[in-house]
Formats: C-alpha cells, structure tokens, sequence
C-alpha cells in the first residue's frame, strides 16, 4: 500500500509539473518544434531586429491572399500599438477557385475572418495551425450537413482547401504564433482574402469572376470593408455576424 501510494504522489507530481510548464516549454517537447526553434529562432530574432520589431512579438496577425498567393505576419507588442508588418510569405499552391468555402469536398479555401484555434506539431504536412472554420458565418451559408472542416496552414506544399507553405516557412510562422500564444495571446485572428485588395490586376480579375456571381459580389465588398479599414489604420476592425449570416464591421 505505501509503495502505490509513492507512486499516486510521483504520478501527480508529474502532473502538477506538466500543468505549470508554460505552452512554448510544451511546444519544444515535440521534436519537430525543438529543432525549429534551434534552427531557426536566432535568424527570427536579428530578422525582427533588423526591422526595428521587438523579438518575440506578443501580439500576431495573420492575412491571407489567395490569388496573389501571400500570407503576411503582421505583429506588434502593446494593445494600444498599431500593427506593423513583419514579412510576407509565398504560399505555394492552391485549390479550388475564387469564392467561399461552402461544403465538404468543395476544395476551396476559406474567405472570411478566422483565429487559430489549434497548433499540431504532429502533423502530417510538417507543422499546422488550424483555423476555426466553419465559423458562425459559415455555418450560416454553408451546406448544413457537411460544410467540411480541418481548414490548416501548414507545411508539405499541397492542399485540397488549405492554405500551405514550404517547410522552411511553416517553421518560421509556427515559431512566431506558439510565441505570440505563449505571451497570452489566446486568439490570433486570421483573414483570409480572395485577392489583395489594392493590387488592380487582383481587383480587375476578381471584377470578372463577381460580374456573373452577384453573392459573391456581395460577399466580397464585405471583406474588403474589413480590409480597407487595416489598411488605413493598421488595427483591426470589429467585425461582427448577423443571423443571416453576413458579415459588419
């Protein structure tokens, strides 16, 4: 009886170790993480330095370009900051087409406003970090039965509706978020966009494609609402759902 009871106490003082370990201690138990912190961190550090950013970032926010193919890092280090951006990364393939993500199978990457609400460094696509779709809009507009799921961005450069990175870059954008989530950051937003709003070649296709697709017309002058008002102040706006699904900032 002593000796189960020795080990009862062991067991819960493993526990009570592992409940105090910080998420980014967590995070480099896991081999894939622990070598991208040592192969890359240094060069994330003198990269922020260089750019007059404070290393780590506290705060992160994440944009996404589907035609143009760019996902940017924007950080910052107090609430009351504006954003400033850090880097821009080349995702590196593409599924589906311009347009919403509205069903299982459909392809397509999601439009509209997300946060990152899972981190796997287990992944089968190198390092993850999934997004919340479908959100409340989603479900809204979405196939009722299967508006599909397991929406990441990730590593392996290949998707059917994700949004995907080379290695090298996934390791450097897992880094900065287990970091900004290590500081308190529970929800780190991201906006994934049809085009780049202020690229005319961008504008002028996406004006083609809404010319026979008046909902997704409607849909995309909601977005780019949202995505004017970062552009001008570099914080985010407050962006709301009606029970119609429709997105108001």
């Amino acid at each position: 009886m002593k000796r189960i009871f020795v080990v009862v106490l062991l067991m819960l003082g493993v526990s009570a170790a592992r409940a105090q370990q910080s998420f980014l201690e967590n995070q480099k138990l896991f081999p894939k993480v622990g070598v991208a912190y040592k192969e890359k961190e240094e060069a994330l550090r003198k990269e922020f330095e260089k750019k007059g950013l404070t290393y780590p970032a506290k705060y992160m926010f994440i944009r996404s370009f589907k035609l143009d193919s760019e996902l940017e890092i924007w950080v910052k280090n107090n609430v009351s900051d504006t954003f400033r951006l850090f880097k821009s990364y080349r995702v590196c393939t593409l599924s589906g087409k311009m347009g919403p993500k509205r069903k299982e199978g459909d392809r397509q990457v999601p439009e509209g406003f997300y946060y990152i609400n899972d981190f796997n460094p287990n992944s089968n696509y190198h390092l993850s970090l999934g997004i919340n779709y479908p959100n409340y809009s989603d479900k809204v507009l979405s196939d009722a039965k299967n508006p599909g799921g397991d929406i990441y961005i990730h590593g392996s450069c290949l998707t059917i509706g994700c949004i995907p990175l080379t290695d090298q870059f996934i390791e450097e954008v897992y880094i900065m978020a287990v970091n900004a989530k290590n500081a308190g950051q529970d929800f780190i937003p991201v906006h994934v966009y049809p085009v780049k709003f202020g690229n005319t070649r961008s504008m002028d296709y996406l004006g083609g494609v809404s010319l026979t697709d008046n909902s997704s017309q409607q849909f995309w002058v909601e977005l780019k609402t949202a995505y004017d008002y970062f552009e001008k102040y570099h914080r985010l706006p407050v962006v709301l759902i009606d029970s119609k699904g429709k997105y108001v900032m």
